[in-house]
């Protein structure tokens, strides 16, 4: 097998340009999935076409010179930009004679990777199982036998060779872990309801500096590190405020652009907390170029899980890269929509603190029916 000389493994990144705006933010992700999953990268490929072809995803003439980059190189593995499927990654793994696998299964790989709760392990081993059966099972090629098989590992490996009855009796099986999990959740919750406690949840892209801005606000220790998906599992915890007392505060999964449905399917009993939340603070890395097409990403999957319509304030974090100055903005109602900071240093720390004290003291002068 290839490795880099960090001995970790390594891969020839795919990336079709199908004339989207996005393409050449969304190969730099691929590039950093693959380094947050501890794969090097041999070489990047790229090629433009109107329409992915169904059998190939990209034509027969860029797939053989994949097809030489990869015998010379040695490569072990092959990463697509793209969803694959089950067809396609068949085809492609017979014409380039080595592991393929897709963006999906590398985020899927990520999130085997990092999940540490219980609950979070068995929402990544039923995205695991539901998508990467139809491409594995039957193929006659044991994922156990991977030493390092990126793609290929986590809670999922060993249940994969079992039979189409046995994995599907084990899907029930977390499906219904999860129900259970779900119920106690919402049991606390609805003790922090009647005790009058403001919900807040923090949310963004990955990489945005949500779980800096969670420990400054809590003074927990999340897990922090310049990495895609740093942070899996929720977590919550409660601060206080001088003025309006006690407020829970959940960190959250950060979003990408094209997170597999899959993930947010098995991750919806966590995400819930986000739904149910009394308000979301959105941050934002205000040094990134393309903070507003972030921004839209995040929205589309709050929208998909049923948050669209969740209060937000929009947290504009990392100023201290710009030397920006901490600053609010209202809207004409005089309710914070925007709050420019550093959760690094500090700076603006001060207006975020007065956001959420408006923000539950708003919620004390109009209680919902849930909280009595």
């Amino acid at each position: 097998m290839r490795e880099t000389s960090s001995g970790a493994e390594a891969a020839i990144l795919v990336s079709i340009d199908f004339g989207t705006s996005d393409h050449s933010e969304s190969l730099a992700e691929l590039r950093q999935l693959a380094e947050t999953a501890g794969v090097g990268t041999l070489a990047i490929i790229e090629a433009k076409r109107q329409r992915p072809d169904a059998a190939l995803f990209a034509g027969s003439g860029k797939i053989q010179e994949i097809a030489e980059i990869v015998e010379r190189l040695e490569a072990p593995l092959v990463i697509f930009n793209h969803d694959l499927s089950p067809a396609q990654m068949r085809n492609l793994t017979a014409r380039l004679n080595t592991r393929v696998i897709d963006r999906t299964m590398l985020i899927l790989d990520i999130f085997a990777q990092r999940a540490q709760s219980h609950e979070g392990k068995v929402q990544v081993e039923l995205a695991q199982l539901k998508y990467l059966a139809t491409r594995l099972v039957g193929q006659g090629v044991g994922m156990g036998q991977q030493k390092f098989a990126v793609g290929a590992r986590g809670p999922g490996e060993t249940k994969l060779e079992l039979d189409r009855r046995k994995l599907d009796k084990r899907v029930h099986f977390l499906k219904d872990r999860l129900e259970k999990l779900k119920h106690q959740r919402e049991v606390q919750r609805r003790a922090r309801n009647r005790a009058d406690v403001l919900s807040v949840s923090i949310v963004g892209y990955t990489n945005a500096g949500k779980s800096t801005l969670f420990n400054r606000l809590t003074r927990a220790d999340a897990y922090v590190a310049n990495q895609l998906f740093a942070t899996l599992d929720t977590t919550s915890r409660r601060m206080f405020t001088e003025k309006q007392g006690e407020i829970v505060v959940s960190d959250t999964v950060g979003f990408i652009r094209h997170l597999p449905h899959s993930l947010i399917a098995a991750f919806r009993s966590t995400l819930e907390e986000t739904v149910l939340a009394d308000l979301l603070l959105h941050v934002v890395d205000a040094n990134n170029v393309n903070c507003d097409d972030q921004i839209e990403e995040v929205n589309k999957v709050l929208a998909e899980i049923g948050a669209a319509n969740t209060p937000q304030i929009l947290v504009f974090n990392k100023i201290d890269l710009k030397d920006a100055t901490p600053s609010v903005e209202r809207d004409d109602y005089g309710r914070i929509v925007r709050i420019f900071l550093s959760a690094q240093s500090g700076a603006g720390l001060e207006n975020l603190r007065l956001a959420l004290d408006e923000a539950q003291a708003a919620r004390q002068a109009h209680p919902t029916m849930e909280q009595t």
